[in-house]
């Protein structure tokens, strides 16, 4: 495997290092595990999608993007309800 050399702060590079050491790995293989377990834009699209598919398959649940929209809207609004409280 060819290593790359990546320009970060300081401070990031030691909070990673920090991490790394308390789970008993280099800082090499943390960043190699957590580049593994993150997602691209498009493979969240997918993920998104096959969700929406098993919802569809499941209970036929299948909203119009202005039916999304509106329940984006009441779930903003319960979330900033809640938070005042």
């Amino acid at each position: 495997m060819t290593d790359a050399n990546i320009r970060i702060p300081a401070e990031a590079r030691d909070r990673f290092a920090e991490v790394a050491a308390a789970e008993g790995m280099s800082l090499r293989a943390y960043l190699a595990r957590l580049a593994t377990g993150l997602r691209t834009p498009a493979e969240r699209a997918d993920q998104a999608e096959r969700a929406r598919q098993v919802l569809r398959e499941w209970n036929g649940y299948d909203p119009t993007p202005e039916e999304e929209a509106q329940h984006d809207l009441d779930l903003n609004r319960r979330i900033a309800e809640a938070a005042t409280r």
